[in-house]
């Protein structure tokens, strides 16, 4: 059985990426990772994600991201609202935080020998942020190619992300045809103190956007 390592934030896009896996016969191994963020909630999300569609093992890696700060997500700095589509990459973009976390993720999986790293990148809705991008994907892939024992050896782990070139409407339909139950997810920026969605957060209406257009009701508890 092919063993793969799977980023498993609590999001929408990341619960579709393990129901993917799962459903292609992988040996699942989640990674979430607490890196400082305003919306830790999250986590308890993936925590829910991983015992409801039965992974294999579940580490919680917590690494602390607000000692750079320079990011909505990581500082004081004010999530924008309302604001989808706006030109440049947007602040609630994080310092180098997906090479941080597939660098986690190649660790853990050299580590147990796994043939594959997914996570849920997403060129259509990415925000702008540059590590959603298939050239960066790409360029990750040749780090692990020329930089790592199992790259060197066996040109493994394979970095899979089936969602890249998916809009949030076709993730969902997708994730529901494989039954996410996505009311266990969460994906808002900025929660309230209830831990409610903000709705208005880029994610919020990225996800709000989804559902609808995907002719599927939206399971999320919004503030406002």
């Amino acid at each position: 059985m092919t063993r793969a390592v799977i980023l498993l934030s609590g999001g929408l896009d990341s619960a579709t990426v393990l129901a993917i896996a799962k459903s292609e016969g992988r040996e699942c191994h989640a990674l979430s990772i607490v890196y400082g963020q305003r919306h830790v909630v999250e986590l308890e999300a993936a925590k829910r994600v991983a015992a409801a569609m039965g992974v294999d093992e579940h580490v919680v890696h917590s690494l602390d991201l607000r000692v750079f700060g320079a990011s909505a997500l990581t500082s004081e700095i004010e999530v924008p609202k309302d604001a989808v589509g706006a030109p440049g990459i947007p602040v609630t973009y994080v310092p180098a935080r997906n090479t941080i976390f597939l660098s986690l993720a190649l660790g853990y999986a050299e580590a147990r020998e796994a043939q594959e790293i997914w996570l849920g990148v997403n060129e259509v809705d990415s925000s702008g942020y540059p590590d959603c991008r298939p050239e960066f994907i790409d360029a990750f892939q040749e780090v692990i190619r020329s930089g790592t024992r199992s790259g060197v050896e066996r040109n493994e782990p394979r970095i899979v992300a089936p969602l890249l070139h998916l809009t949030k409407a076709e993730i969902i339909r997708r994730g529901v045809a494989l039954g996410v139950d996505y009311s266990l997810t969460h994906s808002c920026y900025d929660p309230a103190s209830d831990g409610r969605a903000c709705g208005h957060c880029d994610s919020c209406l990225l996800r709000r956007k989804g559902f609808e257009d995907a002719g599927v009701a939206d399971p999320t508890s919004y503030a406002g």
